[in-house]
């Protein structure tokens, strides 16, 4: 017969640290992907040699392992710059760099993958810059950028099991906490997986959806 120590408040505890896991997750994207969109925009519009700076700073985010920029970043900001913030804070600050560094790839390429003839035909037409990217650039890179902002999107979701290292008590931490407590790792784990299976699928199938739905039109 089936016998664990696990009790409704344990659930509660792994609810918590589910909820801090959606809450990071859902600011790091959504400022992550503001940046990577301005980011994007800006690399694109000015050219490769005058948004070297800026590609350089990206691909350090890029480049070196979230870990790693987590323990760099709190180290940096708590005993160089001696300015006390909580973990919660440098973990947004990271990740929402993280995901702006990868955005903006994937804006730039959204954008370079409309047709040239498509922008001079509507310049031509007398449509100011900002009515070419809002009628004409934006839905038609929106399409190309989807897939891949998705998948970036679930990707900071799981990678933000990491920000335990700034003390941070996300799912994947919770879970390590009752491991050590209950020594039930394959139900601990389970139940997790399963938790992080119901915060990302949905998100999967509306990406889904909405790629069905665009390539029929």
């Amino acid at each position: 017969m089936f016998d664990t120590a696990l009790t409704a408040a344990d659930f509660v505890f792994l609810a918590k640290g589910a909820g801090v896991t959606i809450i990071v997750t859902l600011i790091s994207v959504l400022a992550g992907t503001i940046l990577g969109i301005l980011f994007g925009v800006f690399r694109y519009q000015v050219g490769a040699i005058w948004a070297a700076p800026l590609t350089f700073v990206l691909d350090i985010f890029r480049s070196i392992p979230l870990l790693i920029q987590l323990v760099l970043a709190n180290a940096f900001i708590g005993t160089i710059l001696q300015i006390r913030i909580s973990g919660f804070t440098v973990a947004c600050i990271v990740l929402s760099m993280y995901t702006a560094a990868f955005c903006s790839e994937i804006v730039r390429g959204g954008i370079e993958a409309v047709p040239a003839t498509t922008r001079r035909a509507a310049r031509s037409l007398g449509m100011t810059w900002g009515q070419d990217m809002r009628e004409i650039v934006l839905p038609l890179a929106t399409r190309v950028a989807l897939p891949s902002w998705i998948g970036l999107a679930l990707g900071v979701m799981k990678d933000s099991a990491l920000v335990y290292v700034v003390q941070v008590t996300e799912l994947l931490k919770s879970t390590q906490i009752l491991i050590t407590r209950l020594q039930e790792p394959l139900l601990l784990l389970l139940i997790c997986g399963a938790f992080y299976f119901v915060i990302s699928f949905p998100l999967a199938r509306f990406g889904g959806y909405l790629e069905k739905r665009w390539s029929n039109d």
